[in-house]
């Protein structure tokens, strides 16, 4: 499912990143975001198929060695 939504769900500016995690020791789907989260979260649902959706800023990734 993940892979069918990313690049949907990456090209809402904001979103840094789309991974399958854990939150409270239990599966969840993170939305890792460049900025303040509130401003994205309406754009998503708060479960995708049983999985709740967690927010977490992490600012922009770079690759290593990039400038």
């Amino acid at each position: 499912m993940l892979d069918e939504k990313t690049g949907q769900w990456m090209a809402i500016p904001g979103v840094a990143g789309i991974a399958a995690g854990t939150s409270k020791g239990k599966p969840c789907i993170k939305i890792l975001t460049t900025s303040n989260p509130s401003e994205i979260k309406e754009k998503f649902p708060s479960t995708i198929e049983g999985y709740p959706v967690i927010f977490e800023e992490t600012g922009t990734f770079r690759a290593i060695g990039s400038n």
